[in-house]
């Protein structure tokens, strides 16, 4: 049954690239003399359009649910508005489909030469031989690897000091909604798109697989953003991360300080939170943001920027502050510093 959805829907998504492909871009490129790129183009517009139909999906769902069940009320939606822009940027997957089919060649050139020196290749799927090579149970597999991967590429964001200031871009929007997922620093979507394509390929996963797999992770994640009062009971908070337990990641004082520098970092499943000790089950809607945005009597408060181009580069000059300190043999006094560096 899995394998007929996802065949279904396979086969929409390349009906409708082909048809977009011949009657709008094949015709552009042919116009503007950029016909030797038509194939890259044909394979790309395949992930911009389930971006497209996630973005669609995600919005119908997700918006009137903020607007009937509220976490927060606003009195307007200006904070907002960029992380928008973030999220067309994002969601239209160039930068994951450009490092899965770039490291294509790199690990089939490994893979050759494993098996010529007699090296016991990585299939997961093989693990169980009637049973793991079922579409759905390799999939199954697939996902709590990544997730896992997931995990402790989001606890290391918060664990050196360099990273997290990158990342600090995410966790500045005081006004979470389900746009908020895709609010990152650029730099740092390159380095999350590397990492995972890498994994992916390393643990054996097709291409139209690793396309449902991201489109999965994407939609849910922008489930744990949204601005919804929605908690999943008891039992479903420890099966799957909700917005009640992915808002505690994102407040005040918890996100990044947290029980040790940060807590409910799980990306799909809370599992790895309570294996590793830094879940936090706290169900009060509270304030999002960085302890440093917000004024204290000693000190101004920190400006992480309210557009596109001057969050990034104000996460830049961060970076170039930190690194100015550790030079002068300091480290800069902020709230920031409670991740060790």
């Amino acid at each position: 049954m899995f394998h007929s959805i996802l065949s279904s829907l396979d086969s929409f998504v390349s009906a409708l690239q082909t048809l977009l492909y011949v009657d709008v871009v094949q015709p552009f490129l042919f116009k503007v003399g950029l016909m030797d790129y038509d194939e890259d183009t044909y394979d790309a517009l395949y992930w911009v359009i389930v971006g497209v139909l996630e973005v669609i999906a995600m919005y119908a769902v997700l918006r009137p649910l903020e607007a009937l069940r509220p976490a927060e009320r606003w009195e307007n939606r200006k904070g907002v508005r960029v992380d928008v822009l973030y999220t067309w940027i994002v969601k239209l997957g160039i930068l994951n489909l450009f490092f899965f089919f770039t490291f294509q060649p790199l690990f089939d050139s490994l893979q050759s030469w494993l098996r010529l020196h007699n090296v016991p290749n990585l299939e997961i799927d093989n693990l169980w031989p009637g049973v793991t090579t079922q579409p759905l149970f390799a999939f199954a597999i697939y996902l709590v690897v990544l997730d896992f991967a997931g995990y402790w590429y989001h606890r290391l964001e918060h664990r050196f000091g360099l990273w997290w200031e990158l990342h600090a871009v995410h966790h500045s929007q005081q006004k979470m909604s389900l746009w908020s997922d895709d609010r990152n620093h650029l730099l740092d979507d390159i380095l999350q798109a590397s990492f995972f394509a890498a994994i992916a390929l390393v643990i054996g996963v097709e291409p139209a697989q690793f396309v449902v797999l991201v489109a999965i992770t994407n939609l849910m994640q922008s489930v744990q953003h949204a601005n919804i009062r929605l908690h999943y009971g008891w039992l479903g908070e420890r099966l799957l991360v909700g917005p009640a337990f992915h808002r505690r990641h994102h407040a005040i004082g918890f996100g990044h300080e947290g029980t040790q520098y940060g807590c409910n970092f799980g990306v799909l499943f809370p599992w790895w939170d309570m294996l590793f000790r830094s879940v936090s089950w706290n169900r009060e809607v509270e304030p999002t943001g960085i302890r440093d945005q917000i004024a204290a009597p000693d000190a101004r408060a920190v400006n992480y920027g309210d557009g596109f181009i001057e969050q990034h580069w104000l996460a830049f000059r961060r970076i170039g502050a930190r690194i100015a300190a550790w030079r002068n043999g300091g480290r800069r006094n902020s709230d920031t510093d409670a991740a060790p560096v």
